[in-house]
């Protein structure tokens, strides 16, 4: 098992170093200059000349990547001078003449636009998007897997006729357009009864500028992130039950005489979680990994509204520093998964 968990480990790194290398090279190949997007149109010659000097635009592509991967790196040599202390939170290995190599932390570079940290700027937005996720993706699982077992228990119903019809309409409409209605109707026409608001944080300052959780601003997202995984997870349960329930071992369990609820939530539920688990680890990594058009609409202040912005301004390391995030979410869920998989499973087993 260890093995197994040092092998998927290494594979991500390497999805890790192609994802940085590709996005990257797109990102400073693109015919947008960072220096004149911070300076504005009006700035004079000298100026962005400075600042692409200082930015490190004025390098060739195989060097920026070059030293943004040594940034990354959680082994690397660099000189003990007090910039290299102020990048960089390290610990000295092995001297090399004047510089060290060293054991220290990704440094994921300043912002290009407001000069803060990027690490500073996911740690702010990151808890935001991820409560979002959780809520969401609770939400799908506490209504889709019951209502995908009843819809399989009641097979050609009008109870399970309404919950498939009922699935398709909610997968097919994208998150934002919910994401619209819900805050036009619940945050705004309907706000005195709902108390719910059209724009909003999960965290903030009240009144008083004391800070402070606003869990109400919660409610719309988390119901226009779960509409559509709602849907998927109805759907696969269903399927995924009725092809349990008509496998051999099932008919010899009812012929044994066991109870009903026993041979459902104990030997079909259970075999039946498998492509279920599958499709909860996709959604909750794309949700946690940043829900952009639900947070712009909600001005809920997370990964995916602070990607967007990073985007509109090309502010790369902010980009960059969201996407190896994302990557990083999506590598670890997976890896969680399959490690799931050999528990709930007794049919799978890691040789």
């Amino acid at each position: 098992m260890i093995q197994y968990i040092i092998r998927k480990l290494l594979y991500g790194l390497v999805v890790l170093f192609l994802v940085v290398v590709v996005i990257a090279s797109i990102i400073y190949l693109a015919p947008v200059d960072p220096a004149r997007l911070t300076f504005g149109q009006r700035s004079d010659t000298a100026s962005l000349e400075s600042k692409r000097q200082e930015l490190g635009l004025d390098k060739p592509l195989y060097i920026q990547l070059g030293k943004y991967l040594k940034d990354l790196s959680p082994l690397a040599v660099i000189e003990d001078s007090p910039r290299s202390k102020e990048k960089y939170s390290y610990l000295k290995l092995i001297p090399i003449g004047d510089s060290y190599f060293v054991l220290k932390t990704p440094y994921l570079r300043e912002s290009f636009q407001t000069g803060k940290s990027v690490g500073a700027i996911l740690k702010a937005s990151v808890p935001r998007t991820a409560i979002l996720a959780f809520s969401a993706i609770l939400l799908a699982i506490v209504i889709g897997i019951p209502l995908g077992v009843a819809a399989a228990l009641r097979q050609n119903s009008m109870f399970d006729n309404t919950a498939v019809v009922t699935s398709v309409l909610g997968f097919s409409i994208p998150s934002y357009v919910s994401a619209m209605l819900l805050a036009v109707f619940f945050g705004y026409y309907l706000s005195a009864y709902t108390g719910l608001q059209v724009s909003g944080s999960v965290y903030g300052l009240d009144d008083l500028g004391d800070e402070r959780y606003f869990w109400a601003n919660l409610i719309l997202p988390a119901i226009a992130l779960g509409i559509r995984p709602v849907a998927i997870i109805t759907q696969l349960t269903r399927s995924a039950m009725l092809d349990v329930l008509a496998q051999d071992y099932i008919r010899t369990a009812k012929a044994k005489g066991l109870k009903y609820r026993t041979i459902v939530f104990k030997h079909a539920l259970r075999n039946a979680m498998n492509p279920v688990i599958t499709a909860v680890s996709g959604w909750f990594a794309a949700l946690l990994a940043g829900a952009f058009f639900v947070e712009n609409v909600f001005q809920f202040n997370g990964l995916g509204q602070v990607t967007v912005n990073a985007l509109l301004t090309y502010d790369i390391p902010v980009v960059l520093g969201s996407v190896l995030f994302t990557a990083s979410v999506f590598i670890l869920v997976n890896i969680l998964v399959d490690l799931v998989y050999v528990v709930i499973d007794p049919r799978i087993r890691v040789e």
